[in-house]
């Protein structure tokens, strides 16, 4: 196995085009747990570690730009405010060692339906910049993930940075593991909040093949909270359409049996997370609701 190790990001897209089949390691917590249990041999290993950009981040007017090596910490200590699903979501991953190393560009190279991070971005809509020698892109979330651990990279592309949209409303994150720390999700929860379009986005995670949305029960809420008329006047979300949303989003699953858990509590987990966090999301909405009334 032969260790490249480049200086800048422009040295580091040399190498992955000239070596395409080069595994990037920044944080290196998945990488070098499937080496180290010889689950993969690659060829050649590409170090990002001493490219600085991709440990920072830009906070615009309206969007985050995260780059692809920010660890887990900081976007916890930093950005709770402007990314608060994701920051839920980077309490639960591992262990505080693994959350200072670990990025949520790892996650998205990985592409496993179990990674932490995929629930929040799918929730949130963000938008993953790949790049290559032959230029850059970005791809939305909901094209990202292709299969069982693929994702839409070409072979000489590198993730730089991911994309994502300020909150405009509340954002929440569930997941169910087989202890409360140092574990891999039994299955997990995303949902955001979107007042300024009133729509609401999901995302589930370890419950099939692929992180994935819940676009039924999105679509089933979305009507039934402008139908109703919830998004002004703040009422309360009636039990009638929470169930109906869970049951949606167990639905959305397509879960296995595992040594985690087995497919019918997966869906019933994913369930139950979804509306214990439409519940939450939705008090967090009212009362940003009245409190702006009370100003006004």
């Amino acid at each position: 196995m032969d260790f490249l190790r480049p200086a800048s990001w422009e040295e580091a897209l040399a190498a992955k085009a000239e070596h395409p089949t080069a595994v990037p390691i920044a944080g290196g917590t998945d990488v070098m747990v499937e080496i180290n249990f010889d689950h993969r041999r690659p060829e050649y290993l590409l170090d990002l570690d001493r490219v600085g950009e991709l440990s920072e981040w830009e906070v615009g007017e309206n969007t985050v730009r995260l780059g692809a090596s920010v660890p887990y910490t900081r976007i916890m200590e930093n950005l709770r405010t402007e990314l608060p699903g994701l920051a839920l979501a980077s309490h639960t991953v591992a262990s505080p060692q693994i959350r200072n190393r670990g990025g949520v560009g790892g996650n998205l190279g990985t592409a496993s339906p179990a990674g932490d991070a995929h629930p929040a971005l799918l929730a949130a809509g963000a938008q993953v910049e790949a790049e290559s020698v032959r230029g850059s892109r970005l791809i939305p979330i909901d094209d990202f993930y292709t299969g069982v651990k693929r994702n839409a990279l070409a072979p000489d592309e590198l993730i730089r940075a991911v994309h994502v949209d300020k909150a405009d409303g509340p954002q929440q994150y569930s997941k169910v593991g087989t202890r409360n720390a140092m574990v891999i999700a039994v299955c997990a929860f995303g949902l955001a909040l979107h007042p300024a379009t009133r729509t609401v986005r999901t995302g589930i995670g370890s419950a099939a093949p692929t992180p994935v949305r819940a676009r039924a029960a999105e679509e089933f809420l979305n009507a039934a909270l402008d139908e109703g008329g919830f998004w002004d006047d703040g009422r309360i979300i009636t039990p009638s359409v929470a169930k109906q949303f869970a049951d949606l989003c167990a639905g959305a699953c397509n879960p296995i049996d595992d040594v985690r858990g087995t497919a019918s509590y997966r869906r019933h987990a994913v369930g139950v997370m979804a509306r214990r966090t439409l519940m939450w999301t939705w008090e967090s909405y009212r009362g940003t609701a009245r409190a702006t009334e009370g100003v006004a």
